[in-house]
């Protein structure tokens, strides 16, 4: 299982280099996908099938969306693609970064610090994520309504910000 969560996460840290790196919006959606991928099987491994199941088919669902959406507004005949000169430079200085900042706090990490949900089941009467989707809506119900608003600005804010010239988010081709 150590396997699994080491490539899971080195994974995820490549996807997010990649997502980082590259100026197409059909590259970048492509990267977000495996990176959910990745983050949810991470998720899996520290004992959360169903919290990764739900996060997993909602944020595919927005990443539809997203894509559809930022394809429409950047229809580029050539993309830059992720072997582009320009690009592996910025997968090479956020490898460098990534390789830095992993290197300051490499003593503190251990794999038993990556304990799962439940491998304390003695101790629990319930799984670990579904003791914490009853705690998030018991006791999160008002960080719940603060980001369903926090999702409704942020969509307001890009549709704003994509208007372009005052036609409108729709514009003819």
């Amino acid at each position: 299982m150590t396997y699994f969560m080491s490539l899971f996460l080195f994974g995820l840290v490549l996807g997010l280099i990649a997502v980082a790196s590259n100026p197409s919006p059909y590259f970048a959606a492509l990267g977000l996908v495996v990176v959910a991928g990745l983050g949810c099987g991470v998720l899996v491994g520290h004992g959360g099938p169903f919290l990764s199941l739900v996060l997993f088919l909602i944020y595919l669902g927005g990443m539809l969306v997203v894509f559809a959406y930022s394809a429409a507004l950047a229809a580029e005949p050539y993309p830059e693609s992720w072997g582009s000169r320009s690009v592996m430079g910025y997968v090479v200085a956020y490898s460098v970064g990534v390789l830095l900042v992993s290197g300051c706090f490499w003593g503190g990490w251990y794999e038993v610090s990556w304990v799962p949900a439940d491998e304390l089941k003695e101790f629990s009467m319930f799984r670990g994520d579904i003791g914490g989707v009853a705690l998030m809506y018991s006791l999160g119900g008002g960080m719940l309504v603060i980001s369903a608003w926090v999702l409704l600005l942020t969509l307001f804010v890009v549709l704003e910000l994509t208007r372009g010239l005052s036609r409108g988010t729709l514009r003819a081709v």
